[in-house]
């Protein structure tokens, strides 16, 4: 079992023993559910791309992957 804490930015990191017995890794796209009360976290086949960080990212380079993620241009 993990614990783990919701940040005040309403975010949580999951255990490394989770994320290794799910086969998690940077990139992967979780879907979270609930059922019966609970929140159910699954690994999904959809994959975005990720976007270089810092100075100089552009509008139209998020737009793009954006695009890319919505499967528009292809």
């Amino acid at each position: 079992m993990g614990i783990t804490k919701v940040t005040r930015n309403y975010q949580i990191t999951i255990p490394s023993d989770i994320r290794k017995k799910l086969g998690i890794k940077v990139g992967d796209v979780l879907v979270i559910e609930i059922e019966d009360g609970k929140a159910v976290i699954k690994k999904s086949d959809l994959e975005l791309p990720l976007l270089p960080g810092g100075k100089g990212l552009k509008i139209e380079d998020i737009e793009e992957a954006i695009r890319k993620g919505q499967g528009e241009d292809e």
